[in-house]
């Protein structure tokens, strides 16, 4: 583990940022985030903004793993990537694929709160239109069906090819659950666990109790690098690596434990940073050619300062950070 800066030294090399989105994520147009600068690199911390301290202290950890830590050895030197539909009109698809430099595979957000199933069908369906039927279409539910809405709702999409189903439904229980309804209905499409791994006490109990059949591993809410990859080595099953809305700097974390993965069988959900309509980086990390070259690109003093989040905002993240440092594991 990685030595722990005190609360004083994180602090004072701390610089929080507000970029723009393109669309809408998670209720906002604005993604804040902190950056700390370490002896070894850049560390990033943006747990979502109704995350409690707790909770955010994972991505404390892991903002400090990356700036005064290490990262394992790469094992490739790019790492393949999907593209990222949020929960947009159908009509709206094709602008939104069109970000991404040769992504083969795309992430369709569905479940969204105050939409249909119909509204889910025809997104999905503009996917594959778009794509073509050579591409890989996965979606992605947060965990907002129960269990039998979320068997009606794959028997709708499944017709479309989906590569697997991440998180349909919230709890471990209901993964397995579903995962034996869609047998006995003949539905062959795999699932994904996202939340149940990264926001559980026991991140291993999804594989021990057989409720997926891939794990999708976040770098920042488990903790950092090591302890990501760690978890994915445990749990034995095919991983994808995914990212929240970062900048380059918490994208470069996830490129480098998909690249220190001994296998990586699907494309990995690291193409976020195409939904915001900026960076902290010069040279960011998007896809290019369907892929992210594995590297570690640092902010710009400028861009900095630039994008640098208003006075209110700043002490608002000093004291989240300080509220997140009494909770961190590394004490």
């Amino acid at each position: 583990m990685s030595a722990t800066p005190s609360l004083d030294t994180l602090l004072s090399t701390m610089h929080v940022v507000s970029i723009p989105m393109q669309v809408r994520f998670r209720g906002v147009m604005h993604r804040e985030i902190a950056l700390f600068a370490g002896p070894s690199g850049w560390g990033e911390f943006s747990p979502f903004l109704e995350y409690d301290a707790p909770e955010a202290a994972r991505w404390l950890d892991a903002a400090i793993d990356a700036a005064w830590g290490s990262w394992p050895a790469p094992l490739r030197s790019s790492v393949p990537v999907n593209s990222t539909v949020p929960a947009v009109e159908a009509s709206e698809v094709s602008a939104v694929l069109a970000r991404y430099d040769g992504c083969r595979t795309a992430k369709v957000k569905v479940a969204e709160r105050g939409q249909a199933l119909t509204d889910d069908v025809s997104r999905v369906a503009a996917v594959r239109d778009a794509m073509g039927a050579d591409a890989f279409v996965r979606i992605d539910a947060n965990g907002g069906w129960s269990v039998d809405d979320a068997a009606s709702a794959i028997a709708a999409l499944a017709p479309y090819g989906l590569e697997y189903v991440e998180q349909p439904c919230a709890t471990v229980e209901e993964l397995v659950d579903l995962r034996k309804l869609l047998a006995r209905n003949g539905i062959d499409v795999l699932i994904a666990a996202d939340e149940s791994i990264r926001k559980a006490e026991d991140p291993l109990r999804v594989a021990r109790l057989g409720a997926a059949d891939v794990a999708v591993v976040k770098v920042a809410p488990l903790g950092g690098v090591a302890a990501a990859l760690q978890i994915a080595t445990d749990a034995g099953l095919p991983t994808v690596v995914s990212s929240a809305i970062d900048s380059s700097v918490g994208i470069a974390s996830g490129v480098a434990l998909a690249a220190a993965l001994p296998e990586l069988p699907h494309a990995c959900g690291l193409g976020t940073l195409e939904l915001m309509a900026g960076d902290v980086v010069a040279d960011s990390l998007v896809p290019q050619r369907g892929s992210i070259a594995v590297r570690r690109p640092e902010p710009v003093a400028a861009l900095l300062e630039e994008r640098r989040a208003p006075e209110d905002r700043q002490a608002w993240w000093r004291d989240r950070v300080a509220a997140c440092f009494a909770h961190l594991t590394r004490h």
